[in-house]
């Protein structure tokens, strides 16, 4: 073991005359054991989110899709063609409307969207998130509906009820304009988990919606991709060879703005958490300069020996490493526990104290997911670590600046 490592072992666990010395260095590794932990249970929790919703919204939408401003008329056609490609996995077409649905003295704004139940299921989620009847429920001419958990219960209604959709689409009577409407049965209610679906989301047939609106084309083909992080370039290369009169999105262009604001939000954290971690570890210099005042006589009996200034400053600035990493050690530990059990901690609390913290009416997603990213404990493991070295540096520096002559003098 070196003479540095040695010294700064035996400083580092040597009492303290100064209990107060003693208090400030506990606080230093409290201070960064929280900062660091704090900083990866966030940093878990907004790439949870960031995975969640984008899981959420490709469970409703597609990876990508096709659109034609004049309606796909042979979508059939089209189908078949993409499907052929190796990368995409299903398609399906679908139409799109908005209008009113009531049911009794209530009414709410709703999305319809057009859909055929077995392609469906290649491109969305739906199937697997039913909580009453099927999608398969769906059936040409039958006018069955299947509507969101949130919505039914805004509603009242329950499988097997009539429900009234109305459309912005008029029909001409006796009577002057009219809006048009239809009677149609629920037939299925679903649970995304998201709340702009479950809450505002109709599907019917496709057929079906065509006959709503009094269209006899679809209005574009949902793709899904096999690795949704190759979408652009998929969707680049399908532009390239394919008609120049259709419209071609992927799910990075269409949800671009949301992902952005995460990323930037995840950033903004960062860098005010690693500023909390910062004001922890300014406590080490503090703690550092009042070891070296305490440690004077020491370091000029042994500067007296001999020892080189650069042995001493080596030394001390290897103590405050050590103070520094107990603190990151346990933060990172701390971090790594919190993150991965954040989600059953956060329910306790709301089961216990019966409060919410995310209502789903205002968040895109009611619990708190939670995704730890290596790299991330990495990163800040590395920083904290960073911040300590620079923050030794100028107490092991005043170290070596003492006067062995005059402290033995005084002494």
């Amino acid at each position: 073991m070196s003479f540095e490592l040695s010294l700064a072992l035996r400083y580092l666990i040597a009492k303290r005359s100064n209990q107060f010395i003693a208090f400030i260095s506990v606080i230093s590794v409290l201070g960064i054991t929280l900062g660091a932990t704090v900083l990866i249970t966030v940093l878990s929790v907004m790439n949870g989110f960031e995975k969640e919703i984008r899981v959420r919204i490709l469970g409703a939408t597609s990876h990508a899709k096709i659109e034609s401003r004049r309606g796909i008329e042979d979508w059939q056609g089209l189908v078949s063609r993409v499907r052929k490609e190796k990368q995409i996995t299903g398609a399906a077409p679908f139409v799109r409307g908005e209008g009113m649905i009531s049911f009794q003295n209530r009414t709410k704004g709703v999305l319809v969207r057009g859909v055929i139940p077995d392609l469906e299921d290649t491109v969305t989620r739906f199937s697997s998130h039913m909580v009453a009847g099927q999608m398969k429920n769906l059936r040409s001419g039958r006018f069955g509906i299947v509507i969101g958990e949130e919505m039914a219960m805004a509603l009242g209604v329950n499988l097997g009820d009539m429900v009234t959709l109305v459309t912005p689409d008029t029909s001409f009577s006796p009577l002057g304009t009219l809006p048009r409407l239809k009677r149609f049965e629920v037939v299925g209610i679903f649970k995304l988990g998201m709340f702009e679906y479950d809450s505002s989301l109709a599907l019917l047939h496709l057929d079906d919606a065509e006959k709503l609106y009094r269209k006899n084309r679809a209005d574009g083909v949902h793709l899904k991709i096999e690795d949704i992080l190759d979408a652009p370039r998929v969707v680049a290369d399908l532009q390239s060879r394919m008609h120049s009169g259709y419209r071609f999105t992927d799910w990075t262009h269409e949800h671009v703005n949301y992902f952005k604001a995460v990323k930037t939000e995840k950033r903004v954290m960062f860098i005010l958490l690693i500023l909390v971690v910062a004001v922890a570890v300014f406590n080490i210099i503090s703690t550092m300069v009042m070891i070296v005042a305490e440690k004077e006589t020491d370091i000029a009996i042994l500067r007296t020996l001999g020892a080189q200034p650069r042995s001493i400053m080596m030394a001390f600035m290897i103590l405050g490493m050590l103070i520094g990493s107990i603190g990151v050690f346990f933060g990172v530990m701390g971090g790594i526990g919190l993150s991965l059990q954040i989600d059953s901690i956060v329910a306790w609390v709301e089961q216990t104290f019966r409060i919410s913290f995310f209502p789903a009416d205002v968040y895109y997603i009611s619990d708190l997911p939670s995704d730890l990213h290596w790299e991330d404990v990495i990163k800040v493991a590395s920083i904290s670590f960073i911040l300590t070295i620079l923050a030794t540096i100028y107490p092991a520096f005043k170290a070596t600046q003492l006067q062995p002559a005059e402290i033995l003098r005084n002494d």
